[in-house]
């Protein structure tokens, strides 16, 4: 593949998708037998097993592009089920630092999906894979919520109004910027998709100068995560998710 550098075949069929390419390296160190695939751009590769399960994890980088081209390639080289494993600013008092979300659906406001699908199709999650995220995550007893989030191309705003509370008052969760482009690609291409989220912030609050991703609740909160969509994983190939 010219994006990932993975051949067919050599990714499994259950794949996690974090953004971050240190996260990819994190989450093959708790597999059991893993190896590295591939390593180009944004988009590093591993494989290996979990509770006997082979389990592949690909970064994906930064937004709904690259996402996109990261599934598409991902689902030609083996994979079927896809869960990201990202992080996610808050649009909810209720949501709070170091909580999870589980994505129902995405609101598509990125410029990847439009060119890809009707903008009367929605980017819904997979009814199984969401509910095995969602069981694992109240087994480990993990703040969880389960909602709408928003997928936004911006991270920093310009001049105009990214819109974020006309979307908390519509009741979105939070707004991350790849689960529209992974829910569609995989709905597109036969595969199945799900996202857990952890919030490392208010997105509301973000342009005040509170916005720190890079604290102790955070980590914890991703570290909890990769926990509940390896046992999703797990549970999803036993067939009991």
């Amino acid at each position: 593949m010219p994006g990932i550098l993975v051949a067919p075949g050599e990714l499994p069929p259950h794949l996690l998708l974090p953004g971050d390419p240190a996260r990819a390296a994190r989450i093959a160190q708790r597999l059991d037998s893993p190896r590295e695939i591939a390593k180009n751009r944004e988009f590093h590769s591993y494989r290996g097993l979990y509770k006997g399960v082979p389990v592949g994890v690909l970064s994906t980088g930064i937004g709904a592009p690259s996402a996109a081209i990261a599934c598409e390639e991902a689902i030609r080289a083996g994979a079927k089920v896809l869960i990201r494993v990202g992080t996610a600013g808050s649009l909810q008092d209720g949501v709070g630092d170091g909580d999870l979300v589980v994505a129902l659906g995405a609101a598509r406001c990125e410029g990847t999906t439009p060119r890809l699908l009707p903008l009367e199709l929605p980017a819904v999650a997979d009814p199984e894979v969401t509910l095995a995220l969602w069981r694992a995550a109240v087994a480990k007893g993990a703040p969880v919520h389960r909602g709408v989030v928003v997928t936004l191309d911006p991270f920093y705003r310009g001049v105009l109004d990214l819109g974020l509370e006309t979307y908390s008052r519509a009741g979105a969760l939070c707004v991350e910027m790849e689960c529209a482009a992974v829910f569609s690609v995989a709905a597109l291409r036969g595969a199945r998709a799900g996202a857990i989220l952890a919030i490392d912030g208010s997105a509301l609050r973000a342009s005040s100068g509170e916005y720190d991703p890079h604290r102790e609740v955070v980590r914890r909160a991703v570290e909890l995560e990769i926990e509940i969509a390896l046992e999703a994983v797990a549970k999803l190939a036993e067939g009991t998710g």
